[in-house]
């Protein structure tokens, strides 16, 4: 029973992404880009999901996880013969290897997970305002470097030449393998471990659970993720290190706010809504048509509405609007059963 339980879990985020990536496929490529983008938004999140979710530990920095991945599988992708033109200062063994799709997205996410256990080695040890303070430093360390640092990538420039692979099938194909594998930690005996910890640190510690060693695993995971998500967003459109930044660690924080921290149900309907609300706050910045009337928004306006929509969330809805709870097959057939009653009488 338990088990069947736990795959319903699964199955109710995977359904949700397989349908909007169905619905997706029914529109032409100019709107099809839009799902795209809210699949590998799914990804990102559900990454940061993975530790935030059940260590409870606020982290700004795994946006780091993400540029790291797809700088690793940016700059790998690139024709060997095209390097010369766009990253003329690359370390010799970058600008001589190009490796095709797949493995670059390998790449990618090694390289998000053994750069967060790298950092993690230290961060892992503080909590609270601390980690969240440390965590953004990731984030302001990373960024100068990628930004700067011209043997490792383009430095200010944007990425181009990287092949876009990103389609609608590999975009979900990516999404299920993130929520399945965070699906599969947190019901892992150390996925337990670190949300007991979340709960009660002390209890924990008292039957000899490592609240060090379980947050530091959890980071790496969730920087493999990360560093896969960002891997299959290089392969998607070209980005420059201002993509990579404050803007999308915003827009990701907002998106598991807002969907709900402590739930992978949580973290993919926040992932896709704000995902929705965003390209459409976008495109209404060139102006839209809405029910025959064009509506045009200032520019800026995207960040303003999710920012507002998320403190509306924390103040009427703490939890998100999932409630932080994963999706009940059981909790709905006892809502619907009133109402199916009532008809058949």
């Amino acid at each position: 029973m338990r088990v069947r339980r736990g795959l319903f879990e699964l199955l109710a985020p995977a359904t949700l992404v397989v349908v909007s990536a169905l619905i997706g496929a029914i529109f032409s490529r100019a709107t099809e880009i839009y799902f795209i983008n809210a699949l590998v938004s799914v990804s990102i999140v559900v990454a940061l999901y993975t530790f935030l979710g059940n260590s409870g530990v606020l982290s700004f920095g795994h946006i780091s996880f993400f540029a790291v991945g797809a700088w690793a599988a940016g700059v790998l992708s690139v024709p060997e013969q095209e390097k010369p033109a766009t990253m003329p200062y690359l370390f010799d063994v970058l600008s001589s290897t190009t490796v095709s799709n797949v493995p670059s997205l390998i790449i990618a996410a090694l390289a998000g997970g053994v750069f967060a256990f790298l950092v993690g080695l230290q961060l892992m040890r503080l909590s609270g305002l601390a980690a969240g303070i440390a965590t953004f430093a990731v984030l302001g360390i990373t960024n100068n470097i990628l930004r700067y640092y011209e043997k490792i990538g383009p430095g200010l420039n944007t990425f181009s030449s990287v092949p876009e692979t990103t389609d609608l099938v590999q975009a979900t194909a990516g999404a299920l393998f993130v929520i399945t594998a965070a699906f599969a930690y947190q019901h892992s005996r150390l996925g337990r471990q670190l949300r007991a910890a979340r709960e009660d640190p002390p209890a924990a510690r008292a039957v000899g659970v490592s609240i060090y060693r379980q947050r530091l695993g959890a980071f790496a995971l969730s920087g493999f993720l990360a560093g896969f998500a960002g891997g299959l967003y290089v392969h998607f459109l070209p980005i420059n290190v201002d993509a990579v930044y404050l803007d999308l660690t915003f827009i990701t924080l907002a998106m598991l706010v807002i969907g709900g921290a402590t739930s992978l149900w949580g973290a993919v309907v926040g992932a896709l809504s704000v995902s929705a609300l965003d390209s459409f706050l976008a495109n209404a910045e060139n102006g839209v048509d809405v029910l025959g009337r064009t509506l045009e928004v200032p520019a800026g306006s995207r960040i303003v509405v999710v920012g507002a929509l998320m403190a509306l969330v924390l103040i009427l809805r703490p939890n998100g609007l999932t409630g932080g709870r994963e999706f009940s097959f059981e909790r709905l057939a006892r809502r619907l059963r009133p109402a199916v009653q009532g008809a058949a009488k």
